[in-house]
């Protein structure tokens, strides 16, 4: 071992295919060669999923485990780097070349092969790792296995185990990202398959990622189905309106039409999940019921007008108006949110702008002004600070319902650290148990008194994040109370309205 390696105990130098590499401690060989640009087949393989080496279509050799000594065939996706290994891929040995071809064609002996009909078709791991590294022609001539299909799992979710290779990425999803274990490999051997629970319907608000992680097409979406090709959409990339979370969505539009909405890979927000909230709540953009061209009233009746005299009547009724006050929808980006108070105040004239459909007391407003409006983004609590806090006390929130990716990275801490996470609630709900949250029961109303009493108990430290729900505002008391344990115990909070605009 050189000396620099040495002077650097959280790192390792091995080498792959004859390039030295020096990664951090614990890096998986798959994720080394990536960062050398050597791309290793794989299916099973996701880098925010947990190591399963089902697929084995990522094996190498190791003619040299740094002992000196040769280890039989490895997972890449399994093995990690250690120091002095010499690992091969199929680029540099023909071995492993072969193993992968041999891999292929046993993933293929079942599959059904209707590329030209499957969702998948176009955007395929299968597709595109058969034709770069697989056999060219197959040597099995017996029947395929075959099951009903599709299944209709959930109101969104169909399932076709034909397709199906058993890479189990959407069963840790469910397991291990949100929480919702409604499906499972079932049976064993050549009849292991994708299996629901009788009388239990796959329910998550995450669904949708199941059918964006699936390599093959065998779990596709029941809204985006025969819709179109890959290639005929144009992608657009956006951000979610629809709750605080801010995530990174990828628009596919083809004739002006959306056909589907993914998840961005965005690792500061919303890693590569979203909710199917933000995933499928598009419709109603395109809903036949909507204005898709100005009407101005005539005689007591709307009747259809070109843009330059639907303009002319509104600037003549602001004119017109003894005062203005603007009403931007909570759905609105923070971008657009902004845009609007600019158009009010600068060409308006109106400080009069406002997005709640509720009552508002003068304590929320202060609340709002100096600690999130006035607030630096420096200062501001961040996802990646949710991971790393020694304690998260929930005050008139459940993420689940209002910032589902907050809920799911209170999980990911709880599951990988053993985060604590403390609620304020009246019940413990769904989501709070799958964070391992601690309920400290609290009546609606009651949310100053019981933070109050956590913080005497020393629930409240230096190393707690707080986060304030929308509900806390309609609590006398409850904002103030959040301020002022915050500042006696140095902790942090952070205000979680229900819409995106609402920041």
């Amino acid at each position: 071992m050189s000396a620099d390696v040495a002077a650097k105990p959280d790192t390792v130098t091995f080498t792959i295919d004859g390039t030295e590499v020096e990664v951090p401690k614990g890096t998986l060989v798959i994720r080394a060669a990536e960062m050398i640009g050597l791309e290793i087949p794989r299916f099973c393989d996701h880098p925010l999923l947990d190591p399963v080496a089902a697929c084995r279509a990522c094996l190498v050799e190791v003619p040299d485990a740094g002992n000196g000594r040769p280890m039989k065939p490895q997972p890449a996706c399994a093995l990690a780097a250690m120091p002095g290994m010499r690992v091969e891929t199929g680029e540099s040995n023909e071995t492993v070349a072969k193993h992968q071809r041999g891999m292929l064609e046993f993933l293929l002996i079942n599959h059904p092969l209707d590329c030209p009909i499957c969702d998948k078709g176009g955007e395929c791991p299968l597709q595109n790792q058969t034709m770069s590294h697989g056999p060219g022609e197959s040597r099995y001539e017996g029947a395929k296995r075959t099951y009903a299909k599709p299944i209709r799992i959930s109101a969104e979710i169909l399932l076709d185990r034909d397709r199906c290779v058993l890479c189990q990425r959407c069963t840790r999803f469910s397991n291990q990202i949100s929480g919702d274990d409604f499906i499972s490999l079932a049976e064993r051997g050549a009849m292991s398959q994708i299996s629901g629970y009788e009388e239990q319907p796959y329910f998550s608000y995450f669904a949708g990622n199941i059918v964006q992680i699936c390599p093959v097409g065998a779990l596709t979406s029941a809204d985006y189905r025969f819709q179109s090709r890959p290639f005929d959409l144009v992608s657009t990339t956006t951000s979610c309106e629809n709750c605080a979370a801010g995530c990174e969505l990828r628009v596919d539009h083809r004739h002006y039409s959306v056909r589907r909405r993914l998840a961005g890979d965005d690792p500061a927000v919303n890693e590569e999940w979203n909710c199917d909230k933000g995933r499928f709540g598009y419709r109603s953009a395109q809903d036949g019921r909507r204005l898709t061209s100005p009407l101005v009233r005539r005689d007591g009746e709307l009747v259809p007008a070109g843009w330059h005299e639907a303009i002319d009547a509104a600037a003549a009724g602001l004119r017109a108006a003894g005062a203005v006050g603007v009403l931007p929808g909570g759905r609105l980006t923070l971008e657009n949110a902004y845009g609007w108070s600019r158009f009010a105040r600068a060409v308006l004239d109106t400080d009069d702008i406002d997005f709640r459909a509720r009552p508002v007391s003068d304590e929320e407003t202060s609340f709002l002004m100096a600690h999130v409006a006035g607030r630096s983004f420096d200062e501001s609590v961040h996802y990646a600070d949710l991971e790393s806090a020694g304690r998260v006390v929930l005050v008139a929130l459940e993420p689940e319902d209002e910032c589902p990716i907050v809920f799911l990275r209170l999980r990911k801490a709880w599951r990988k650290r053993g985060l604590e996470v403390v609620a304020l609630a009246p019940f413990s709900s769904r989501g709070s148990r799958r964070t391992g949250a601690r309920l400290w029961a609290t009546a609606p109303g009651q949310e100053a008194a019981r933070l109050a009493e956590l913080a005497r108990e020393g629930g409240i430290d230096e190393r707690t994040i707080i986060l304030v729900g929308e509900r806390a505002a309609t609590s006398p008391g409850a904002l103030s109370e959040v301020v002022a344990q915050a500042r006696a115990h140095g902790a942090r909070f952070a205000w979680i309205p229900r819409r995106a605009g609402e920041l």
